[in-house]
């Protein structure tokens, strides 16, 4: 963890207008930067952002009051709730200690800083550097909170946690729906990140949770409906997009999960290393004396691995 984090931010209450505002049926999507508290009878059809040092603190206590639109689909440049660093003529401002809790969240959630957008250019560059991995840590959104969400997929991978994210908590959740990806994205140079006691019962185009050059991590007491499918996958994604992978997926804690419909022949329901460096796109970040662009392989240490129950029987579902 970067060594100068920010005190714990709490925002205000949020007004009644605000509070209106957040329930208008309006197109463009709003920025929050105070506390929402919300009923089951109310429903949030735009997109939420929390954006920049202005977003810490604020979040959503939704009560079951829903989130996006059911059945809409979703993607990468249009998330239902993005919660994103942005750049400054000082440097990356970052939202922390954001929270939702109690939501049904139709879509899907994103939590992004250096690389967010249009920034892939900058991410790029900065992986070129050897303290590539602290900068983007420091730059990333950190101490967010996602609790006791319905979080239904509809096409995109319904959370993802962004290069240089630390300290995110999906806890006491439930994931449905379809995804052509994964359930839940682990993004290089992300640490400290915890999922517990979350159900996964989503149909997926690859495995549930990846772990791409993520560290010091806890997948815990969730459970796992794979159909087949793999469970969590830990490599480092040498290459894409021309950015080295510096941090390796590495001290992972991985315990107390129930995985069922495993195949018999490959369960795969946790891969430490599940990549080697076979990817066709290694080469492009070669010329460096650091992470992936030195040494291609996954280096997946230290991680344990254990108590972990699978159930074999797969079926479609």
């Amino acid at each position: 963890m970067p060594p100068d984090l920010p005190p714990v931010v709490e925002a205000r209450a949020c007004r009644g207008d605000e509070i209106a505002a957040l329930t208008a049926d309006a197109p463009m999507p709003i920025v929050l930067t105070c506390r929402a508290t919300l009923t089951a009878g109310q429903s949030v059809t735009r997109r939420v952002v929390f954006e920049g040092a202005a977003s810490s603190g604020a979040g959503i206590a939704c009560n079951g009051a829903q989130i996006g639109r059911a059945g809409l689909a979703s993607s990468v440049r249009a998330p239902t709730v993005l919660i994103q660093s942005v750049t400054t003529s000082s440097g990356w401002s970052r939202p922390t200690d954001v929270t939702l809790d109690g939501c049904v969240v139709h879509g899907n959630i994103r939590v992004r800083g250096m690389g967010a957008g249009a920034e892939v250019d900058r991410l790029r560059a900065s992986s070129r550097t050897p303290d590539h991995t602290t900068a983007a840590q420091a730059a990333a959104p950190t101490r967010i909170r996602l609790t006791d969400l319905t979080l239904i997929a509809t096409g995109s991978i319904p959370l993802y946690v962004g290069p240089g994210v630390t300290d995110l908590t999906f806890e006491g959740s439930r994931v449905s729906g379809r995804s052509v990806s994964t359930a839940v994205y682990l993004d290089a140079e992300s640490a400290g990140n915890t999922i517990r006691r979350v159900s996964f019962r989503i149909r997926t185009g690859r495995e549930q949770i990846a772990v791409d050059g993520s560290a010091r991590n806890r997948v815990e007491a969730n459970t796992f409906a794979l159909g087949g499918r793999g469970g969590v996958f830990l490599y480092r994604n040498c290459g894409e997009d021309g950015v080295i992978r510096h941090q390796t997926p590495s001290d992972n804690v991985i315990t107390g999960n129930t995985f069922t419909g495993a195949r018999w022949l490959w369960p795969n329901a946790v891969v430490v290393g599940s990549r080697k460096g076979r990817r066709r796109y290694c080469a492009a970040d070669t010329g460096w004396p650091f992470g992936s662009s030195a040494d291609d392989g996954d280096h997946a240490d230290r991680n344990v691995v254990g108590d972990n129950l699978i159930r074999f029987g797969w079926r479609p579902f």
